[in-house]
């Protein structure tokens, strides 16, 4: 479901809803150009923990590789995930 943002106004609560009874995500438009989106709070939880097992997975990997590859002056697996972290913001 792909709505503008003028659309979403008049029914916000039947997007919400929608979005938790029916478990149908609605992509919202701001000038023709896809802005958001409103998925139910279980669902946003369940990509959260998808998207940090797989962070921790790449950066276990990471680990691994170096340790595997006995590189001189790496770095913990905190300390790779904070300096990830730091480049996103």
């Amino acid at each position: 479901m792909i709505e503008s943002m003028a659309e979403v106004r008049g029914h916000l609560a039947d997007v919400i809803d929608r979005a938790r009874r029916e478990e149908t995500p609605t992509i919202i438009t701001r000038r023709g150009r896809q802005e958001a989106v409103v998925v139910d709070i279980e669902e946003y939880r369940r990509l959260c923990r998808i998207a940090d097992a797989a962070e921790e997975a790449w950066l276990n990997r990471l680990a691994d590789e170096a340790e595997a590859e006995g590189l001189q002056g790496s770095v913990s697996l905190e300390e790779m995930a904070a300096l990830l972290r730091s480049q996103q913001d």
